[in-house]
């Protein structure tokens, strides 16, 4: 009885919570976000995480990558000087030398700045074919660019971006039934390979375990408010969670 009072002490516990704000007052978390409607419940989960992480202290910063009208396309636009092969164009080599002489676009520098300062990175998107929208999957083709999130070597445990956490959130068409072994769509976690193991993981980040709101769209208001309110209610504790081991055995042995 005595341990639950003092767990109940308003002071205590304010006092607890002011302790908590001030550990995670450095901490920096930046948010990509890939939906075009501001009312969505992608955006729904964004405010929350917004609200939630800056109640912590935390410093948010979300790209709103519909609303800065991002390019997705990865063209020799993106290299503001001299071509190292003029003759013969590839994306990736002429990448990997821009970023060494600091001769990429304002936009993707811009993007890797803020990556660079954070120390959580959260995807929210709603699952298009099993994969991100197309202009998130062009953020990703930019912004993790080699020389930046990795090198050859220096990719999986020894990627440019290993003392960063990252988390998808996102939002799904089909019920979890669906996402099952058994169910029509498969294991959730067979799309979440590429994404997180063959991205994230490749440059390094320390993937936490996804945030999945199945089927928003189908569910009533008071399940739609539940996924919401669960969404926050991790956040709350997020810096405390260990990461997913990054092996396939997470993916496809279970």
């Amino acid at each position: 009885m005595i341990s639950q009072r003092r767990l109940e002490d308003p002071g205590k516990r304010k006092r607890l919570e002011l302790r908590l704000r001030t550990t995670l007052a450095g901490k920096k978390v930046l948010i990509v976000y890939a939906h075009q409607e501001p009312r969505s419940f992608n955006a729904s989960l964004k405010r929350v995480a917004v609200d939630e992480l800056s109640q912590q202290g935390c410093t948010v910063t979300v790209s709103d990558l519909y609303a800065m009208d991002f390019e997705p396309r990865a063209t020799r636009k993106d290299i503001t000087g001299a071509l190292s092969n003029p003759e013969f164009f590839s994306y990736g080599v002429e990448a990997y030398e821009a970023c060494k002489k600091r001769s990429l676009t304002s936009d993707i520098i811009d993007e890797q700045k803020k990556v660079q300062e954070a120390d959580l990175v959260i995807l929210q998107f709603p699952l298009y074919w099993f994969s991100v929208p197309a202009i998130l999957k062009g953020w990703m083709d930019r912004v993790l660019c080699q020389g930046f999130a990795f090198d050859i070597p220096g990719f999986y445990d020894s990627g440019f971006l290993k003392d960063k956490l990252a988390l998808l959130s996102l939002t799904t068409g089909s019920t979890a039934e669906m996402y099952t072994k058994t169910g029509v769509s498969g294991d959730f976690r067979y799309f979440l390979w590429p994404l997180q193991h063959g991205t994230l993981h490749f440059c390094g980040f320390k993937v936490l375990a996804p945030q999945i709101s199945f089927a928003p769209e189908i569910a009533s208001e008071e399940e739609r408010k539940g996924m919401v309110a669960s969404w926050a209610e991790r956040l709350k504790t997020i810096w405390n969670e260990e990461p997913i081991p990054c092996t396939p055995d997470w993916y496809f042995g279970q």
